[in-house]
């Protein structure tokens, strides 16, 4: 049982260092586009939810 415990620490050390070696940091240009892309994507999921939540309250 210890054996395990440490090769699958020895496992997760390995593929913790690929993920790290194989990232990079985003460019501002794609920054900015990932942030516009979640950004209005957070807002017409709320916009969705308060539709339903105004409908709901109508017909209820």
């Amino acid at each position: 049982m210890s054996l395990n415990i440490v090769s699958n620490l020895r496992s997760f050390y390995d593929n913790a260092k690929h993920v790290l070696n194989v990232s990079y940091k985003p460019s501002m240009q794609h920054f900015q586009q990932t942030l516009k892309i979640v950004l209005i994507g957070t807002l017409l999921v709320g916009v969705m939810g308060y539709v339903i939540s105004v409908l709901i309250g109508l017909i209820a």
